[in-house]
């Protein structure tokens, strides 16, 4: 089933009696580093599988949903390692221009001092001296979590090889049309001074004010409603539906804008909703995104009435106010003359603020650097839609589809001094001067030539992110072996905003060749309540926390099994001790399994030596090995977790071995079989759950093999092996235990209680299991004096049991008859309702079908507690 190819030493039996993560992760982890495990050969012959990390920001630190995306990509990775693949998971950190820089910018403020103080190289290089002493702490953390990355291959978007592939794709998409300087509408943060992209806006409910205003007089009058008055002062046009019969008149027409000494038309527009509110629009083409585009459609003036911190900058009275500030001013302004028709306050609506300071985000005209996206997006919606990359689940796809057939221009440049600076350069006659890498600038300031003082979007190094750290625009061996990569594993938030940008420079810079085959959305982690962790709520985690408690491989285990693919993922503190359980029971079981006799050494034996226990495991083993590649063909990570959770703890843990205990002790040929078939299992067992679990698994199976180490071990393969016939065999063994077991829980038996019994197992398979089935339900065998006071027929058995001396007769049934009269009560009481026409008639459905619900329960337990009456010993 395995063919483990690794260099053995004679296992050994001795293990910790608990397992302690705390003392176990640290040290393996550096172990299989420091061996090179996690490190690709570009030279390999073995056949390529790779996968490049989602950089997270240099400033950033583990959250639940990096540890989740994570463990997903160990897993597919170690997987495929022990598959035979040439294996590259590729790590590195984002630079992260508006967050890194806000990080100093801090530290600054509170040294007195700001970036211009400093000048922009000297700040530059205190942001670099920052990042070596701060930054990356992240990739730290993703060592404690157990992350199987290639740590020789790392990258940062800002480091020498990554900054000439974004000079490159730069002057190339420049150079071909595709890269232009436009003034258009952009997300501005007044606070951090800069455009910021749709991703970087996060968007909530605040309490406004919606004011209704009248512009114009008399008959040639309209109203107008706004949340945000103070940019009338830029409106330069009013817009209504061309079809709107309440407006026709004025279509042509100038009417006067308030506070102001200027008259604006009144145009028709299909983008003007005629059904809300009042059909009339303010237009704003300086200041919001709409309005931009009715202004171009119309020709209409933009006039920008703030400032780049949103101070307005027009109009006396207001001069010099904050937009907030003015706001309040100008709806007073308009009330003195009578122009305010209605105000509602508080009003909430969604307002996009700052991800990183959480200023409210003012949409604002602005001159820019934009990436022409039309033929870029075509190519990568056509890449998915002719099969060359798959999106999973499939249902996504539409989200994917809806945005790159409507993308708009891409505003690149953002207003900071960290970051890939623009390489273009401006001459003292006008000249526009593009300079790729290792090319010189055309002249020096001295000269008149001045480079653009703007950075570039850090989506648009990330972008680069498949393919620049393979090491393009060079042809590496790296790029030859590794590229396209494998799988992209990402969050279903960023598909716009990444995978998008990934897919058109992909396929742009190699040739039309994908980034990556695969791209496997997943959802985001939540609270076992279902709602979002945010670090602004007491619900936020530091997984460091959940890991030092419980060991890496609960957190790892809680995460995978609540991964559906696009699904978001609930998780709490309950269920990953739940999970730290369940490596605690691996760790048990194999300990009792080593000192029992468990082996690998030597063949399997032939299933003509084995026991009918023994010939259902392996059926069971191979099943789960099939199950779980199947699962994981599909990115089923919750299914395969439940599947692997099922096998070892229900079926391994919970009956085989118990089932086998018998013979362990008893000893002889019967023994040796069923340690070797347990060592087998437990072998398989540990390789399949090592992706999820890779520390408690690896510490097992080297003590249980003497291998080497997991990490390098075989994956198992499906042998074949299938017994149906031990398989119902050990199915009626379980269905005798169950009924038993339920029956001693009913009768408040204690687990450990013995209990004389007579097995009538002649006929049915069950007779060679008569041994293990008394061990596990502490049957005593039927001695002088047995007396059967209850008889349990179960999967053509009989289990007569002799319950005198162990409950107090009397009581119980005085306790039952109690439970009869309460549940005959239940029935009667539903029934008479559901006999009433009058309260059928007048109920709703869902509160007959409780009253149905209470009537079912109530006829079960009625049954459920005669059945335990008659079972009672005769008073």
């Amino acid at each position: 089933m395995t063919e483990n190819t690794q260099q053995q030493t004679a296992p050994t039996t001795e293990l910790p009696t608990t397992y302690a993560p705390a003392e176990v992760e640290g040290p393996l982890y550096e172990r299989w580093v420091e061996r090179g495990y996690f490190e690709a050969d570009a030279k390999s012959e073995k056949p390529p599988y790779t996968i490049v990390i989602p950089p997270p920001n240099v400033t950033g630190a583990l959250h639940l949903g990096h540890a989740f995306q994570v463990t997903l990509m160990d897993a597919l990775t170690r997987r495929k390692r022990m598959q035979g693949f040439e294996t590259l998971w590729l790590p590195g950190v984002d630079h992260a221009g508006i967050a890194t820089q806000n990080k100093v910018e801090q530290q600054l403020a509170e040294e007195g001092k700001s970036r211009h103080d400093l000048g922009r190289d000297e700040f530059v290089e205190r942001v670099w001296q920052w990042k070596d002493e701060y930054g990356g702490r992240i990739l730290g953390q993703l060592r404690r979590l157990g992350a199987g990355l290639d740590w020789s291959r790392e990258r940062f978007t800002m480091d020498e090889g990554l900054s000439k592939a974004v000079q490159k794709i730069f002057k190339d998409l420049y150079e071909d049309g595709l890269i232009y300087r436009a003034e258009r509408i952009i997300n501005w943060c007044p606070r951090c001074l800069t455009a910021i992209s749709d991703i970087e806006v996060e968007y909530q409910d605040d309490a406004g004010e919606l004011v209704s205003i009248r512009y114009g007089e008399g008959d040639d009058s309209l109203v107008v409603a706004t949340t945000r008055a103070e940019t009338m002062l830029g409106d330069t046009a009013v817009a209504v539906h061309p079809d709107d019969e309440r407006y026709r008149h004025l279509v042509g027409k100038q009417i006067k804008l308030p506070l102001t000494d200027r008259t604006i038309p009144v145009v028709a527009d299909t983008h003007v909703d005629p059904e809300f509110g009042t059909g009339a629009v303010k237009v704003t083409p300086a200041h919001d995104p709409n309005d931009f585009e009715i202004g171009r459609r119309h020709e209409l003036p933009s006039l920008t009435v703030m400032d780049e911190h949103g101070v307005i900058t027009v109009h006396g009275p207001f001069l010099g106010l904050d937009r907030f500030e003015a706001r309040s001013a100008i709806v007073g302004a308009l009330k003195e003359q009578g122009r305010i028709v209605s105000e509602k306050r508080p009003y909430m609506h969604s307002v996009g603020h700052c991800s990183r300071c959480k200023t409210t985000v003012e949409p604002r005209l602005s001159m820019q650097w934009w990436v022409k996206v039309g033929p870029l997006a075509q190519a990568a919606g056509d890449a998915v839609r002719d099969g060359s990359v798959e999106i999973h689940p499939k249902e996504l796809s539409r989200r994917y589809f809806d945005w790159v057939d409507n993308m708009h221009d891409w505003c690149i440049s953002r207003q900071l001094w960290w970051g890939h600076r623009i390489p273009i350069w401006y001459g003292p006659e006008g000249q526009v001067v593009c300079v790729g890498p290792d090319e010189q600038p055309p002249g020096t300031e001295a000269e008149g030539w001045t480079q653009d003082p703007d950075v570039l979007d850090t989506w648009f190094s990330s972008g680069l992110w498949p393919f620049s750290t393979l090491g393009w625009p060079e042809k590496t061996p790296d790029l030859a072996k590794f590229y396209s990569t494998d799988v992209l594993l990402t969050g279903h938030d960023i598909i716009f905003f990444w995978v998008a940008r990934m897919m058109m420079f992909g396929l742009y810079a190699m040739d039309g060749e994908v980034p990556f085959k695969t791209v496997a959305l997943t959802g985001l982690v939540r609270d076992e309540f279902g709602k979002k962790m945010s670090k602004s709520n007491p619900n936020a985690v530091d997984p460091l926390d959940w890991m030092n408690a419980y060991g890496s491989d609960a957190v790892r285990f809680t995460l995978a099994n609540g991964a559906n693919p696009g699904a978001d993922v609930p998780i709490g503190e309950d269920w990953v001790k739940a999970s730290r359980n369940f490596a605690n029971k691996i760790w048990n079981a194999t300990r009792f399994a080593l000192m029992n006799g468990a082996t690998i050494e030597g063949p399997l034996p032939d299933a003509s030596e084995m026991s009918a226990t023994d010939r259902w495991i392996l059926s069971r083993l191979n099943e789960t090995v099939a199950q779980v590649d199947a699962y994981y063909e599909d990115f089923q990570f919750a299914k395969l977790s439940e599947s692997l959770y099922h096998f070892a703890w229900d079926e391994v843990f919970a009956w085989y071995v118990e089932l086998s205990k018998t013979t362990f002790f008893a000893g002889g040929e019967g023994a040796k079989v069923s340690g070797r078939v347990l060592g087998e299992v437990l072998d398989v067992m540990l390789r399949l759950l090592h992706p999820i679990v890779p520390f408690v698994t690896d510490t097992l199976w080297t003590t249980l093999t003497g291998g080497e180490s997991l990490v390098i071990a075989d994956w198992p393969k499906d042998s074949g092996f299938r017994d149906e016939a031990a398989e119902k065999e050990i199915e009626l063994v379980q269905r005798v235990v169950t009924e038993v077991r339920r029956f001693r829980k009913e009768q408040g038996l204690q687990d450990a209680q013995k209990v004389p019994a007579r097995l009538t197992l002649d006929g049915t398979p069950l007779v060679a299991h008569e041994a293990a089935i008394r061990q596990i339900l502490r049957l005593q065998p039927e001695g002088e004096g047995f007396a059967a006071t209850a008889t349990l027929p179960v999967a053509g058995a009989t289990v007569a049991l002799d319950l005198s001396g162990t409950i107090d007769v009397a009581a119980e049934r005085k306790r039952l008859a109690k439970d009869l009269a309460a549940a005959e009560k239940e029935k009667a009481q539903a029934e008479a309702k559901l006999g009433n026409e009058a309260f059928l008639a007048k109920a709703p459905d869902n509160v007959v079908d409780k009253i149905k619900g209470r009537l079912a329960k109530a006829d079960e337990d009625i049954a459920r507690i005669q059945s335990q009456l008659t079972a009672l010993p005769q008073a």
